[in-house]
């Protein structure tokens, strides 16, 4: 994979500058449907918190992993797996993928590259498919699409960390490329300012947030009203 040279964001924690645009964190797109204005708090305002133990966790978990992946893993290069995956089955874990013409960035958990498609999957603790996932997972696609520039079709999955369990999958199709980029345009339009960070409205995201005793736009209870379709 060519190397991109970058800066640290001056002012902006976990933004990186490439050839003069901002990057930001694919994981961004999961906080950004939880709570978009958490953003804000942490990486522009700069509070410093501690991990939940649930990060704590999941770190661990990825790590284990990684670990027991690399055991048996053979090196290669980005182009020689694309090149091996057209005749034959891959897989490989934690995987970086970077866009500089999207501006995100991140690395895939796990990713399975066959002569057909690409699978490009997440690990999420539990088995619900929450928007904020999938959008996670789609910045992860949109990445990876732009790095391979190939025709073979990419399918984004959610699975239950530490399991076999992929609990959610869906193709990444046009009709996803272009709902993801239109979010990913709105983080970079908060980041330089036009347009402005919306709290979450609804409470209970707030009593769990880790950013609460510093939040000054929490939701009022009743605020939020959940509507079954």
């Amino acid at each position: 994979m060519p190397k991109t040279k970058s800066q640290p964001h001056p002012e902006i924690s976990q933004v990186l500058v490439m050839e003069g645009h901002n990057n930001f964190p694919i994981s961004w797109l999961n906080k950004q449907g939880y709570c978009e204005y958490s953003i804000y708090l942490e990486n522009v305002k700069g509070l410093e918190v501690q991990p939940t133990r649930k990060m704590v966790i999941g770190t661990q978990e990825h790590a284990r992993l990684e670990a027991e992946f690399q055991e048996h893993a053979e090196p290669a290069t980005f182009q020689e797996m694309l090149e091996t995956s057209k005749t034959a089955e891959l897989l490989s874990r934690e995987f970086p993928v970077v866009s500089v013409h999207y501006g995100i960035r991140g690395f895939i958990d796990e990713v399975w590259m066959t002569p057909e498609e690409f699978i490009i999957i997440d690990d999420k603790p539990g088995t619900r498919a929450y928007v904020s996932s999938i959008n996670q997972v789609w910045g992860y696609c949109l990445a990876f699409q732009d790095m391979v520039k190939e025709n073979r079709t990419i399918i984004g999955a959610l699975r239950e960390r530490g399991t076999d369990n992929i609990f959610w999958s869906a193709y990444f199709d046009q009709k996803a490329k272009t709902n993801i980029k239109s979010l990913i345009e709105r983080i970079h339009s908060l980041l330089v300012g036009e347009k402005q960070f919306i709290p979450t409205s609804n409470p209970r995201k707030c009593r769990s947030c880790r950013l609460k005793v510093n939040c000054n736009r929490k939701a009022k209870p009743g605020s939020f009203k959940s509507v079954r379709s």
